[in-house]
């Protein structure tokens, strides 16, 4: 069966400080959307690529693709109120042609401005989730830690034990759309917690450091200095 892979792309790019949407922001000629986008295409020219945007950036973003010529084939959906319930429009876009045989389809969620995972990682996601169910790249957590209690003290805590989470998270399809049958909670805050909260195990794989989450200028630099610019 042919992978899936939705990536979201909702953000408003507040942290960023830019009135464009930060997975518009063009680094060597191109959006980190389109990066993020022809890294999957790159990976798998089978992989069947779901992209989730808010109504009102869906014009700009099929511009961008006439003028810049995105390189891979995916579909558009409708994003929602939050990442929960945009992740649940993908799914259900395309619900009607994996429910059948939902035990067999693997799919990825992917944050629209990491567009620097490896495919090695990807490939990683994929085969874990085929033997697990559910999967999360992860980097342990290299600073030291402390919890801070709601008194405002604060003791250390062993890093170790400790891991940084990434995406993509890769799931069997019937998995996951059975966690997003679940009512929407502040409590998700990725889709392993929303799988999680059904009772299913989540497994990891290592990712690479360089699959950072593009949020804030800082972040801009680094991934200017990753694509060369």
């Amino acid at each position: 069966m042919k992978p899936y892979v939705i990536i979201v792309a909702g953000g408003k790019g507040l942290r960023m400080g830019s009135d464009l949407p930060k997975q518009f922001i063009p680094v060597k000629g191109r959006p980190l959307l389109m990066h993020t986008v022809e890294k999957f295409g790159d990976w798998n020219p089978n992989a069947e690529i779901v992209l989730v945007l808010p109504a009102d950036h869906q014009p700009y973003w099929k511009m961008l693709c006439r003028e810049i010529g995105c390189q891979v084939e995916h579909r558009i959906v409708t994003g929602g109120e939050t990442r929960f319930h945009s992740v649940r429009n993908g799914l259900e876009a395309i619900r009607g042609e994996i429910e059948q045989d939902a035990e067999n389809v693997l799919i990825a969620v992917h944050d629209g401005v990491r567009p620097f995972v490896s495919t090695k990682v990807i490939t990683a996601c994929f085969e874990q989730a085929s033997i697990k169910g559910a999967v999360v790249p992860v980097l342990p957590v290299v600073d030291s830690l402390r919890e801070v209690d709601a008194q405002g003290k604060s003791k250390a805590v062993d890093r170790s034990r400790y891991y940084a989470v990434h995406t993509p998270q890769a799931f069997r399809a019937d998995l996951l759309l059975r966690a997003y049958s679940q009512d929407y909670s502040p409590l998700f805050t990725d889709d392993a917690s929303v799988v999680e909260a059904t009772g299913v195990p989540v497994s990891t794989v290592p990712s690479n450091p360089e699959n950072i989450k593009i949020t804030t200028p800082l972040d801009l630099v680094i991934a200017k200095a990753l694509l060369g610019e």
